[in-house]
Formats: structure tokens, sequence, C-alpha cells
């Protein structure tokens, strides 16, 4: 995979923070290719107004978050716009599906936009809606006052697919269009919030679109509805949403526990029965969460949704089924990562054969295995640890220090302070007995 230097270097800075780069993991997956044919022809049927749930299980350090983002680039090459939205249990509980939407919205992203897509999104769609009446030649462009209002009676009939309940989203609309024609942009600016799921808009921007209160729990659904029809009318194949660590519903109130993981099969139940076409959802979570007494089993409803038998060999998991698991890293595939990033880091370096020559495959190995010995021996927590020392502790030398010597002049350290509490708990193992495995 060709890289341009500033993509290269996006990857690097994120990891050199220890954190999941947004852009360009197809440089340095592993281990992922087994995966691409099932999701490919699921992308297919979203893209044909069919919709698609994924559960992904997997422990810590085993790449979860990376996938998501994998999957979020496949999606854009293939024209879906993209969210990824972490459950948490104050900012999103999963429970509270007005600021899942909110969430949603503020993370917008498309090939186009990296960020904060949605305002965008609601601009060409009335764009392309102006040009597909343009186009039939009753109307000329001229007549500002009549395309204003043949345009929001088409965007009604695009939206009547929402039943009923899309009466308001639709007034929002026609207030935000009307606010533009009239060059009220604070009031535009207000509308757009309110339709993107925002709370406390100033209640003059309401007033001028005819509309009361906020999105709750279950307009969220049927605003939702509306953006993934704003999205196949402006020309996108459809919406990937990724929930990410839906685990930490396992950390809640009991009550709270219970509507989180209702909210999870209503919206399940809501995609088998056709209400969200054009939507892919994936959601994240621990092996506990789908197997523990805290987690799905909690709601044997949904526990039936998502059962996938794993008990036999992890090569013969099926991909297409609705949960899928991400095999923990072992030795060779840290290996195998740990290489290419040293390949991209070099590709951009001012002396990239001296990085290859003193950052060899063999050391590459030789850090993989020290940092997993730091971890109690445990390879599948160790990626994220292992990329950061990499990078800033031994590539990042060798490239500013022309007598850095890594195996003369460095020592692996790892200090509480920069690990997470499971890397931690790994760390603190002292003897056999104190590691947790995975059984």
């Amino acid at each position: 995979m060709s890289l341009s230097k500033q993509r290269r270097l996006d990857i690097i800075s994120a990891l050199r923070r220890g954190t999941v780069p947004k852009s360009s993991l197809d440089a340095f997956a592993v281990g992922l290719d087994h995966f691409h044919d099932a999701i490919d022809q699921e992308f297919t049927d979203v893209k044909s107004g069919r919709s698609v749930f994924k559960a992904v299980r997997g422990e810590y350090g085993c790449g979860k978050t990376f996938f998501a983002r994998w999957m979020a680039e496949q999606a854009k090459r293939k024209g879906f716009a993209t969210s990824e939205v972490q459950i948490s249990e104050t900012e999103t509980p999963l429970y509270r599906l007005e600021k899942v939407y909110r969430r949603i919205n503020e993370r917008l992203a498309t090939s186009d936009t990296p960020d904060g897509a949605f305002r965008n999104v609601i601009d060409s769609w009335f764009f392309t809606l102006e040009q597909d009446l343009l186009a039939e030649g009753a109307i000329k462009e001229s007549d500002e006052s009549m395309l204003v209002s043949k345009t929001n009676e088409l965007m009604e009939q695009r939206l009547a697919s929402l039943g009923e309940n899309s009466q308001t989203f639709s007034l929002a609309l026609r207030g935000y269009r009307k606010a533009q024609s009239e060059n009220a942009l604070a009031t535009a600016d207000g509308i757009a919030a309110w339709l993107s799921g925002q709370p406390n808009v100033a209640a003059a921007a309401k007033r001028f679109a005819g509309i009361k209160g906020d999105i709750d729990h279950f307009g969220a659904l049927t605003c939702l509805q509306g953006v993934l029809t704003i999205l196949r009318d402006s020309g996108y194949s459809g919406l990937l949403l990724v929930l990410d660590e839906v685990e930490t519903v396992q950390r809640m109130r009991s009550d709270v526990r219970e509507k989180s993981l209702n909210a999870l099969r209503q919206l399940i139940d809501e995609i088998d029965g056709g209400r969200f076409p054009g939507l892919y959802l994936l959601i994240t979570g621990t092996t506990a969460f789908y197997e523990g007494p805290q987690g799905i089993k909690r709601l044997e409803p949904l526990a039936q949704r998502l059962h996938v038998d794993f008990q036999t060999d992890a090569r013969f998991d099926n991909p297409r089924a609705p949960q899928i698991r991400l095999p923990a890293f072992d030795q060779e595939r840290l290996v195998a990562v740990g290489v290419r990033i040293r390949d991209i880091y070099a590709a951009h370096a001012d002396a990239p054969d001296r990085i290859r020559e003193l950052c060899d495959d063999q050391y590459v190995g030789d850090l993989a295995n020290a940092v997993a010995g730091k971890l109690g021996g445990q390879v599948g927590i160790a990626p994220r640890v292992f990329l950061k020392k990499l990078v800033s502790d031994v590539l990042d030398r060798i490239d500013q220090f022309s007598d850095f010597n890594p195996r003369e002049h460095y020592a692996l350290t790892i200090d509480e302070s920069e690990l997470t509490a499971v890397e931690r708990q790994a760390a603190s193992a002292d003897h056999v007995d104190d590691i947790e495995l995975e059984l």
C-alpha cells in the first residue's frame, strides 16, 4: 500500500501516543484477511438497501478498535459515511438513544470530511434536491422562492417513508432551508444543531422552525432513519455505525444495565425488521460481555440473537455470523506488525537504511519478547505498549542520533503511569498464579 508522507506521519504520531491511528490502517493490518470477503459482501448488501448487524468480541489488546477503524476505511472506499461512538456510563450511555444519536452526528465522517460531516451532508442533500428539480426543466434557477417551495415538497416526499413520526424532522429541515435562504445564519446554525441532536438550542431557532423540545429517546430512532434517507439521496452507499466498548454496560447499576441491554435488543430487532435500510451497525465488546453473568446473558432474547458457537477451532470461525471473534495477538503476529511499522517509519526517515539495519527483524522480535515479558508474558495485551516503545524509544532515537544503537544504549523500562489498568494488572504479576488466563 502506497502512503503519502503525511499519512505515514499520522500513523507514527498516533502510535507514539499509544493510540490507534484514524486512517491508513491497511498499511499495517495483520491477520484480518479472512474477514475481508464476508464484510465486502455485507457492505454490498447494505448498499442495495438492506441493513446488517455485526458483533465483535475479543479481549483487551486484540485490536477491536483497530478492527472497527479498519472497517471504517473499507466503508469509506465504498462510498459509505461512518461514525464511531464510544459507549460510556456518563457521556454516552447505551440506553439513552438520544445521546447516542447526538454522538453519531458529532462523529459523522465521509471520505472528504474526516470528522463533523453532518452539516455538509445536509447541505449536499438540499443541493441534490435542487439539481433534481432543475433537471426537470419546469423551474428556473433564478426563481428562488419557487425553487425553495418545490424543494420542500420534494424533501417531504423523500421522507414520507419515515411515517407520521417524520413530521418534526421535516419541519426542522424546512426551517433550516428557509433560514439559509433568508441568510439568517445564526438561526440556521441553531436548527442544524437541533437536527443533529444537540440539547439547549435557542428557543428562537426552534420557534422559527415550528418545533418544540429536544429529540428524545424515541425520536432519535426516527431521526436516524431521516439521516439514512438523506445519506442515500446524497449519493452515499449507507452508514457504518460503530458502537465501541459496549462492555461498559456491565459496570452500570442493575436498572441502567437492563435498560441498556434492552436498547441494544431494540436496535437489533429494528434492523431485522427493515426499519434502517442502509445501516451497518457494528458493536465491539469483551468476551465477558458476551459470556459473563453481567452481559448479554442477563437479557435472554438478546443472548439468543447474538449466540454463536465458538467451541470449534478458531480456524473455522464463520465470518458471516452475527458475532465474530478477533484472535488475540501471538508472537508472530506482534513481530509482523512491528516490522511493518518499522518499514513505514523508515520510508520518511533521513537514513532509512540505518533504521532497517539497527532495528532489523531480529531486534523487533527481541523487543516484542521483552515487552510481553514485562506484561506477565501476555502477548495478547502487549501491542499498544510494544508499538509505542518501538516508535518513541527506538525508531525516534535512531532517526535523531547518529551514534545511537538500541542494542547498546537502550534498556526497556515500563512505568506504571504509562499503562492502562489491564496492563498494570499484568505487569504487577510476580508469580505465575497471579496471571489471569483466558479460559
